[in-house]
């Protein structure tokens, strides 16, 4: 970590009050935020507006700035943490704002965690700017999500399609807006490779598969949540191992950490006794709590990671494997497009209104540590809060014949395959590290701060030239 990158003392700092989850829990959102706030803390000084659901800490104020301090290789950084409820109320965002003082406020996760807030806009942004490190899972363009994007004056994109969507749904408007494409990026000195015959990973691997060796584990790490497919995968997994000599099969594994049942995904333990019972299958649940380290550590007992959501953002256990050199087998849906390293004539691909995503397979030259599947499938559906977006669906076969295109190809290749995705994910271009991250963050702020004018107090708008909601990019591409 760079702590001289555009360094500041603390009282030339601006300070931003976070809205996200609690940066000490181990969530996706979470691990972004601590990311964020460590990569950014010798320039900006940090309030954070920590959530959860009925957290125990409420009420309370934690100063981090020593924890910082350690991790970041400052002796000045300034962390203020408010664990609240939920993401607060509008009266505990008045009260913060007036005794805290930031210069603007940042948001991260689903737009409608912070209802609350974008219904204040018009009183916060007179003060000070909202900015939202913003994501969303695919097509069509959300055009119900069109207020929460113009109540922000910089919206950070997690991924292209993020971007593309922030445009399209804001049309004109978007040229008041500052829009970043800013990706996720994740501490690349913890998630590596090890070698193989490494004492501390030998050893884990003994606590995870006893006595047993296996030339070829497939690993699952991701909720058990009905979106992520888990009995898909289950099936390809299946679908593989039948094609395989039973001594061959015997040497196969299949991990999958997760919630082994839960009320939002299913039973996955009666899912492998209808489809993997039997000595050939050879599946392991893991639901140990590991910290990021051990998580480390359990990628590099695999030898490649799955991930077959039919939505997806990102997809946060696909940039772990792929920092920690392993190859991924995944759905061409969201953001993990963007892992895939889609490319034309080896430029890696952008999203407009004429080509708003590759599930339908236009691209199919991509990095050499991916492994896609192209949904065969298309749903459309929704909830009343978000009325409509694709449900991107591929079939258990399709996914069965990439494992046995990974799996023929031998660990010595997979491993060769999974360093080149670790060099790319680390390099400038696609920048999936935390102090990519950090310095994104920084110059899209330094860029608003600059740039920025408070909001008027109302705004006059004719009604007689607004234009219906209709879908502004194509439906077939």
């Amino acid at each position: 970590m760079n702590s001289e990158f555009k360094y500041l003392p603390p009282d030339k700092r601006k300070k931003i009050m976070l809205v996200t989850d609690d940066i000490r829990v181990h969530s996706g959102v979470a691990t972004v935020g601590r990311e964020i706030v460590i990569h950014t803390a010798q320039h900006f000084n940090w309030v954070v507006i920590g959530g959860s659901i009925k957290h125990p800490d409420t009420g309370k104020r934690f100063d981090l700035s020593q924890d910082t301090n350690g991790i970041s290789n400052l002796t000045d950084s300034s962390v203020i943490l408010y664990p609240v409820d939920g993401y607060g109320t509008q009266e505990l965002i008045r009260q913060l704002i007036e005794i805290e003082k930031p210069d603007a406020i940042m948001l991260i996760t689903d737009p409608r965690y912070f209802t609350h807030i974008f219904q204040m806009e018009n009183e916060i942004r007179r003060k000070i700017p909202i900015t939202y490190l913003n994501i969303w899972d695919d097509y069509p363009a959300p055009l119900y999500n069109k207020a929460y994007y113009e109540a922000c004056d910089l919206l950070m994109g997690i991924s292209k399609q993020t971007v593309n969507i922030n445009k399209l749904v804001l049309g004109d408007k978007a040229n008041n807006k500052i829009i970043k494409y800013v990706p996720h990026g994740l501490n690349h000195e913890i998630m590596k490779p090890f070698d193989y015959n490494d004492p501390e990973l030998v050893k884990f691997r003994k606590n995870l598969f006893g006595n047993k060796e296996y030339d070829f584990v497939l690993f699952f790490n991701s909720r058990n949540i009905r979106r992520k497919q888990i009995p898909d995968a289950m099936l390809a997994y299946r679908l593989f191992i039948e094609q395989l000599p039973i001594e061959k099969a015997k040497k196969c594994a299949l991990v999958l950490h997760t919630e082994i049942v839960s009320e939002h995904g299913t039973d996955l333990e009666a899912i492998r006794e209808l489809f993997l019972e039997g000595e050939q299958y050879n599946v392991y649940f893991s639901t140990n709590r590991y910290n990021t380290h051990e998580m480390n550590l359990l990628y590099n007992c695999s030898d490649a990671q799955i991930l077959l959501t039919s939505n997806e953002g990102w997809g946060l256990s696909l940039t772990e494997a792929i920092l920690a050199g392993r190859p991924i087998i995944a759905n061409v849906t969201g953001g993990m497009q963007d892992q895939m390293r889609f490319s034309k004539n080896n430029k890696w691909v952008d999203f407009d209104a004429d080509f708003p995503s590759n599930h339908n397979g236009t691209i199919k030259e991509c990095g050499e540590w991916a492994f896609p599947v192209f949904p065969t499938n298309r749903s459309l559906v929704g909830s009343p809060v978000t009325p409509y977006i694709w449900d991107d669906r591929c079939t258990s076969e399709d996914a069965a014949e990439q494992i046995m295109n990974v799996y023929n190809l031998g660990r010595e290749e997979l491993r060769r395959r999974g360093l080149k995705g670790r060099e790319w994910a680390i390099s400038e271009e696609a920048g999936f590290t935390g102090e990519h991250q950090g310095k994104n963050v920084i110059e899209a702020f330094d860029e608003l701060f600059e740039t920025w004018k408070p909001r008027e107090k109302y705004e006059l708008i004719n009604c007689n030239e607004t234009k219906p909601n209709s879908v502004n990019h194509k439906l077939i591409y």
